[in-house]
């Protein structure tokens, strides 16, 4: 993979690790929650401006919505940074609860952090692969964009970039 390749592109290199349904299965749990588990590890600091609040975590939804929207696939990339900022925004939801909980916003989102890549990992042993970012670093923001593309798909949309996929990289099994 590469940082400045299209999203069909990535799409294509990110199936090739991904063609296990179970594996899929585990990816729409496991990345949205490391998403929203670094998020919620970057809540703090908050700068305030009136009624505006802007934390680590906005700012880093506000880059990786700035890669999608570039990648050349307009509702792949609305629909992943729509998603993200709704993970983001539960986030900064869950914080009262963990210290509610006694326990700080790292500390919590960081076992939400294990328990994402736990799942994420039984995916990869069904599937016999290595996780994509093991061979380049771009699959860990390729993996929302996958996910998002994956319901997209299920739902009728994106068929061109599905036929792509499954030309290049097989039908998911």
């Amino acid at each position: 993979m590469s940082f400045f390749r299209s999203a069909s592109a990535l799409m294509v290199q990110y199936a090739h690790y991904h063609r296990d349904r179970r594996n899929i299965a585990t990816h729409l749990l496991g990345v949205p929650l490391i998403f929203m588990a670094i998020a919620m590890m970057l809540t703090q600091p908050t700068w305030a401006w009136g009624e505006w609040a802007l934390t680590p975590a906005w700012c880093l939804w506000g880059l990786t919505s700035l890669w999608y929207l570039t990648r050349g696939a307009l509702l792949l990339g609305v629909a992943t940074s729509l998603v993200n900022g709704l993970l983001v925004a539960c986030a900064h939801g869950l914080v009262p609860w963990a210290a509610a909980a006694g326990l700080l916003a790292w500390q919590a989102g960081l076992g939400l952090f294990v328990i994402g890549w736990i799942i994420q990992f039984v995916g990869h042993y069904f599937e016999g692969k290595k996780p994509a970012f093991a061979d380049d670093i771009v699959g860990l923001l390729v993996g929302p964009m996958f996910v998002v593309g994956e319901v997209l798909m299920a739902i009728g949309l994106l068929a061109s970039m599905r036929m792509d996929i499954e030309r290049q990289a097989g039908p998911a099994h």
